[in-house]
């Protein structure tokens, strides 16, 4: 459905505005979820945690009937095949019908090229007509004109003749004489008007005949426009052809997942695509260059665990009133972000593979932390009007929607729209409040992939020690308990961080040999959230031995232990 496609900057943003300008909560339920909490705030806080986790608990089993029959409904959404063989019969069938409809459009250059407008042809028919009438109209005042001066002009001849006819029977009283002479005045009385009648109505009829042949002429001449051109048209999207081959599917299968398979609004869908993309100047836009201020709002990051690239949107970025304001002052710079995030999203989509069993979606991950409020107006306008160009053209390019920092308000705009969401888009939605963000992306992208402020290890290009593909060992430390990780090594370098911190961390290295002296590394300190995100170290070893970390958890809560090392190559020199 169109409500699947991929959302903008803030493409959440923007539903979730207009819900909260709608129905503002009250003022005394107004609670900000911080580092540090009040008690009434902690309370709200948990309180929070506790609903989405109820509702996620909902979507994992959910029974809906459909013709008297229970189906029950998976907790994550789940791609289906891009193999036309695979496909179920109806579906392919569809396919067909809509590749078709496109190849009968491309024959007759329809597909890219928007029809003449609709009033103009009526206007020129009317017209025609206006003229033909007004032409008919002049012959018949002129027809009539002639008539009434021929009639004028027969009417005394005629008295004249009777007179005489009357006067030759009178006078001989010839029977065979009369009819003769009545004869002849039949004659001269009819001839004489029809001669007449000849000759003065030949032009009217050569006007008649002008209209005529304008009119046979013009189906002529629309005939001849609307004649088929031989060579058929050529259109590509994303940098492949309609119907080229299978990847064309692909993209087919996208439109018409869209428009549930019905082959004739997935082709409107695609036409309207098309023309689009044209007007917009796509082509063009991918080698404008609209700067970089608006990549830490929006960056891609790595791939979760199914291969998707992961598509990261920050929207407390735009607290800040500079870069607000640089951003959506007037109508010039929102015209431009419009044109940044449509590029950034062409980009990202030329990236993918399009093979029938390549990665051709992406996933989703909105930070709601810091969230702007409903009042900021240039936010909302700029990111409605890309939220329904992403929705027209760029159906079925999300996998899954994960949003995390979910502030308490969230829960009744959640509720709100819930029941209008059709069963596939909310397979694609995943919620997390703050205290379960880290564990949401974690299930779905391994901790390797998730950048640093979402409580991973990935830190930008040139920053880390290790590779991506370098595995990281997760455990969980309980409350009020100690972990220790023992790395047997010449030269080490490790790394590790604690999801949340709040505890004691320490560094020693302990030589095999009894009698030796432990040499301490790091030395045992606290660690809160505020201090740092990783902790990265090295150590030379210069005897057997091995380095010992130590995690000291003395909270209530479970904490979660991300680390990974390494043996380093020595520099002899």
């Amino acid at each position: 459905m169109a409500e699947e496609t991929i959302p903008p900057v803030a493409a959440t943003e923007t539903v979730i505005q207009e819900v909260v300008t709608e129905t503002p909560p009250a003022p005394a339920a107004e609670v900000v979820v911080e580092d540090k909490l009040t008690p009434p705030e902690a309370e709200v806080a948990a309180a929070v945690e506790a609903v989405i986790e109820e509702e996620e608990e909902k979507k994992e089993v959910e029974e809906v009937v459909v013709d008297n029959k229970i189906i029950t409904q998976s907790e994550s959404f789940k791609e289906e095949s891009n193999i036309v063989g695979e496909l179920p019969d109806p579906q392919r069938k569809a396919l067909d019908e809509l590749k078709v409809l496109i190849q009968e459009a491309l024959n007759k250059h329809q597909l890219a090229t928007p029809p003449p407008p609709p009033p103009s042809p009526p206007a020129k028919v009317e017209e025609v007509k206006a003229v033909e009438d007004e032409k008919v109209a002049e012959t018949e005042v002129k027809t009539e004109e002639k008539v009434a001066e021929t009639d004028a002009a027969a009417a005394p001849v005629e008295a004249e003749v009777v007179a005489e006819v009357v006067a030759e029977v009178v006078v001989e009283d010839d029977g065979a004489k009369t009819v003769e002479a009545i004869e002849e005045s039949v004659v001269v009385t009819e001839a004489a008007p029809e001669a007449e009648a000849v000759d003065e109505s030949a032009p009217p009829a050569a006007e008649e005949a002008a209209p005529a042949a304008a009119a046979a002429e013009e189906p002529a001449a629309i005939e001849e426009e609307e004649q088929v051109p031989v060579t058929p048209e050529e259109v590509s999207i994303w940098g492949i052809p309609l119907l080229a081959d299978e990847r064309s599917d692909v993209i087919l299968l996208k439109f018409l997942r869209a428009r549930d398979f019905k082959p004739k609004e997935a082709f409107t869908m695609i036409q309207n695509t098309v023309r689009w993309r044209k007007e917009f100047g796509i082509d063009a836009l991918l080698e404008e260059d609209l700067g970089n201020e608006l990549e830490k709002v929006v960056y891609m990051h790595g791939f979760d665990k199914e291969g998707h690239p992961v598509c990261y949107n920050a929207f407390g970025e735009f607290m800040n009133k500079e870069f607000y304001q640089n951003t959506f002052g007037d109508e010039e710079k929102r015209t431009k972000f419009l044109k940044w995030r449509i590029q950034f999203l062409e980009k990202s989509i030329r990236k993918l593979d399009f093979s029938p069993t390549g990665v051709n979606t992406i996933v989703q991950v909105n930070d709601l932390n810091n969230f702007p409020g409903p009042g900021k107006r240039g936010l909302r306008q700029a990111t409605n009007q890309a939220l329904q160009l992403l929705q027209d053209n760029y159906p079925e390019f999300v996998a899954k929607q994960i949003f995390i920092n979910v502030p308490w308000w969230y829960l009744a705009f959640n509720r709100m729209i819930s029941p209008f969401l059709t069963l596939r888009t909310k397979s694609k939605f995943v919620f997390a409040g703050a205290a379960k963000s880290a564990d949401t992306l974690f299930k779905y992208i391994s901790h390797e992939q998730v950048p640093v402020q979402y409580g991973g290890l990935s830190r930008g290009e040139g920053e880390q020690e290790f590779a991506t593909e370098e595995s990281i060992t997760e455990v969980t430390v309980k409350p009020a308990s100690k972990h220790t990780v023992e790395i047997p090594a010449s030269v080490l370098v490790w790394e590790l961080r604690v999801v949340g911190w709040e505890v004691n961390y320490g560094a020693e290295f302990v030589p095999a040999a009894e009698g030796s002296y432990t040499v301490i590394v790091s030395k045992t300190r606290k660690v809160s959230l505020t201090d740092e995100a990783i902790i990265s170290d090295t150590f030379k070893i210069g005897e057997a031995g091995k380095v010992v970390l130590t995690i000291d958890n003395q909270s209530s809560k479970k904490k979660k232990l991300l680390y990974r090392s390494k043996t380093k190559p020595s520099n002899p020199y």
